[in-house]
Parts: C-alpha cells; structure tokens; sequence
C-alpha cells in the first residue's frame, strides 16, 4: 500500500501546475501570431518579387522587364540583370530565407506541443520552441539584409513590393514572438528547476 501511494504521489508531483488565464492566453497568442509569421514568410518566398525598380522586377527567384505593351519578361538567369553578384546573393538570400521558414515551423510545432501535451517536459518544450523562433528571425533578418545590400543601388522605399513588406513583417513578429516566448519561460520556469533536468 505504501509503494501504490509512494508512485501516486511521484505521478502527481509530475504533473505540471495549474497556469492562470492570462499565462494561457499569452501562449495562446504567442501561438497565433507565430503561425501567421510562417504563413507570411512562406506566401513571401514562394512568390519572391521583392523590388520594383522603374521598368525592372528584381525577385528571388526571376528578374522581370517590364513594358506598357507586352506582359512581364522573366528570366530565370539573374546574371542578365546586370548587378554584380545578383545570381549569388539572392541565392544565398534565398536559401537562408527557406532555412527560416523551416525553423519557425519547428518552432512552432514545439510550442503547440507544449501546450496539448502536457507533462514535466512542457516548458522546455516551449523554451526550445522560442529559441528556434529566435534562430528563423536571426536567419530571416540575415535574407532581407543582404537582398537589400546587394540591390542597394536600385533601392527605393516605394520600390518595395508587398511580398518584401510581408518578409518584413513575418521577421518582426518571429522576433517578438521568440522574445516574449523566453521571458514567459525564465517568469513560470525558475532557473533551478531548469538545472534539475
């Protein structure tokens, strides 16, 4: 009898503390506006014309002429743009940009998974969450710095497209999101039981 009330009491030291409804509905949000980033940095990729420049469409994947008769002329070849390193660089740019995207939706695979299972592991689950959320923004940041630093000559503020804005935004809200999502973890997870794992 004592061993059956020796392992209730362990499964119930187990199980994770009831959180207040303001601690759930930050989660909740943090979980939301994470989902709406990766939605906007994935419709941002995959269309990926982020710079409008007089008569030409500088993308990550095509640069496009435009005239007032004919359709857009696209090529797949970025060297005929004429901008040194154009091919190489938004390669690269384009290449971090996808690595982003992937990171954020383990990220937030992880953070809705601490939230439907929960269990001892849940809040670390939530804070490796939050730090891929850190690493998609930092890798996101990195795609749109060197698209504009390699297009800096060709850049306006009205040139950027919606798309562009739309990394923009998902950048910043993957940055808030991985910051909040720490600061909640460090308040409800002391540093102690964190060693205890």
């Amino acid at each position: 009898m004592t061993a059956i009330a020796v392992q209730a009491q362990r499964l119930l030291g187990q199980r994770r503390p009831r959180r207040s409804f303001f601690e759930s509905f930050i989660q909740t949000l943090i979980i939301v506006c994470s989902a709406l980033a990766v939605v906007l940095s994935s419709i941002s990729i995959c269309d990926g014309y982020w710079l409008l420049d007089e008569d030409r469409l500088f993308g990550l994947w095509h640069f496009c002429t435009l005239t007032n008769q004919s359709k857009p002329h696209c090529l797949r070849d970025l060297s005929q743009a004429q901008v040194p390193g154009l091919a190489v660089g938004v390669g690269v740019a384009r290449s971090v940009g996808a690595m982003a995207v992937v990171a954020a939706i383990f990220g937030l695979e992880l953070l809705m998974v601490s939230q439907v299972c929960e269990n001892t592991y849940s809040r670390r689950k939530w804070a490796i969450g939050s730090c891929l959320l850190l690493i998609s923004f930092i890798l996101s940041s990195v795609g749109l710095l060197s698209f504009v630093i390699l297009l800096r000559n060709q850049v306006t503020l009205i040139g950027f497209t919606l798309m562009f804005w739309c990394e923009f935004t998902a950048s910043f809200l993957l940055f808030l999101n991985a910051i909040s999502g720490l600061h909640i973890s460090s308040i409800t997870d002391p540093w102690n039981q964190l060693r205890e794992f």
